[in-house]
Parts: structure tokens; C-alpha cells; sequence
């Protein structure tokens, strides 16, 4: 098998370890069909030696056939709100940064405190968001938190960082790489998808609603669930990204009582 190596002798501890059990998390979900996950043939404090993905152009078919299995790698559930990949008892992180998991019995409690407001901390003190639209951001994590997006839906199993870039293609379709994998939220994934332009976003919801249809209003929710990767990159990549941040916190807090 062709593999790929990423090496890191500084790397914090715990960091490819948890790529690597979240990887491993997610393949589980894939013997029920669920999405293709990169395998992961060695790792170390070090490195992750993962298979390569020789790379093709996706098609609208394959596009639906991921949709398909993502909705039941989600459904393959996770044992709460912010909970780890089972068995890891290590850190998380999203990208290199950290992020801590939780075991909550609610989603909108978790989201707002661990996903999003140790980042927008984060992205003050880098003075990526004003003093103004820092109150904005935190008061639409109070409406997250007070429950007022959350429904009946069971934590599902999710990737969690799920941009484009971590959505490789081959001739067989789409493979997930890289996660953040914990039990969240199922609109997450695809507000993320949606964030920075899948290709046949459209195709992937088609699929995904043929297997798992999503809760009326979920295109109206998506800035609530932009509000994390939006911190997250306020938080390290400028102010551009805590515009984008702060204009989600009011589309979120236009949403309320709705």
C-alpha cells in the first residue's frame, strides 16, 4: 500500500494519537456503510503513517454516495455531547490548536462553552474581533447554550473539522482525513462543508437527506454552527475571519424564537 508520512518531533503529546483515534472512531461507522475513512497503518508521539488518496475529480454521483454514508457514520452515534472517540482518554485538538471534550447531555451547552467561546477568547487577545462584536459573538452563545437550537436529535458521530480540504476524492468517491471527531451535532458537519465550498454541496445534502432527513430550518441554522471553525480561525488567522464570526453571531441571534 502507498502510504503518507507526517512527522512532527515537537508535536504535542497526545496530538497524533488522537488523530489517529478519531480516524479509527469514524472507520468504524464504515462497515455499515458509513463514509470512508483514511486508514491508519502506524503511529507514534511523533508521526501518523496514514494510506494515500490518489486523488480524481468528483462527480455528482459520488458526491451523493458520500452524503449517503456520512448521514450513517452519524447515526452511528457517540455516547454524548462532546464526548471522545471511545476508548481515547487523551487531548483534542482542531488542527494544532486544542480543544477540550465533555460528556453533556446537551448540545447547545457544550457548543457554546468548548467550542466556541475559548476561541473567541483567543481571537480578542489577537485583536481579531472588536470589543462590540465580541459582545455580539457572546451573547448569541448564550442563546446556544440555553438550548435554543437544540431538538431531539442523539449525539451523532462526527468529524468535526469537515472543510473541503479534509474531504479527499479517488476514483471511488469521497474519504475522510484529519478530524476532530467527537459527538456533536449532525448539522455541523455540513455547516462546515458549506463554509468553504464543496464541491456538489448539493448533492452531498441529496444523499445525506436519502438516508437521514435533517430537521426543517437547518439551512437557517448554519450560521450557528459556523460559529466554531469561525472562532477557530479568528482565532489564528486575522480579522477577516472575526468579521465572518461576528456577522454568523447575528444571524444566529436573528434566529432566536424562531
Amino acid at each position: 500500500m502507498d502510504t503518507l508520512v507526517k512527522e512532527n518531533p515537537d508535536a504535542p503529546e497526545g496530538f497524533f494519537e488522537s488523530e489517529a483515534a478519531g480516524l479509527r472512531w469514524l472507520a468504524e461507522a464504515t462497515e455499515g456503510g458509513g463514509a470512508r475513512v483514511v486508514a491508519v497503518i502506524d503511529v507514534s508521539p511523533a508521526h501518523i503513517e496514514l494510506e494515500r488518496i490518489h486523488a480524481a475529480r468528483p462527480t455528482p454521483e459520488m458526491a451523493r454516495a458520500f452524503g449517503a454514508a456520512l448521514a450513517r457514520t452519524h447515526d452511528a452515534g457517540a455516547d454524548a455531547f462532546g464526548a471522545p472517540p471511545r476508548g481515547w482518554q487523551g487531548p483534542g485538538f482542531i488542527g494544532k490548536r486544542r480543544q477540550l471534550y465533555a460528556t453533556e447531555t446537551r448540545w447547545g451547552l457544550f457548543y457554546a462553552r468548548e467550542r466556541v467561546l475559548p476561541f473567541l477568547e483567543i481571537a480578542e487577545q489577537a485583536g481579531s474581533v472588536t470589543a462590540t462584536e465580541a459582545r455580539s459573538i457572546r451573547a448569541a452563545c448564550e442563546l446556544v447554550a440555553r438550548g435554543e437550537f437544540d431538538d431531539d436529535q442523539p449525539p451523532a458521530r462526527i468529524h468535526g473539522d469537515l472543510w473541503n480540504g479534509n474531504l479527499l476524492w479517488d476514483e471511488a468517491g469521497g474519504v475522510l482525513i484529519d478530524p476532530a471527531a467527537h459527538g456533536g451535532h449532525r448539522e455541523t458537519d455540513l455547516a462546515m462543508l458549506a463554509l468553504f465550498g464543496a464541491p456538489h454541496l448539493g448533492d452531498i445534502v441529496a444523499g445525506y437527506e436519502s438516508v437521514h432527513p435533517l430537521v426543517e430550518g437547518w439551512r437557517e441554522r448554519i450560521p450557528v454552527h459556523q460559529l466554531h471553525p469561525l472562532a477557530v480561525h479568528a482565532a489564528g488567522y486575522g480579522r477577516g475571519y472575526g468579521v465572518e464570526l461576528a456577522d454568523a453571531a447575528r444571524r444566529t441571534l436573528a434566529l432566536r424564537g424562531r
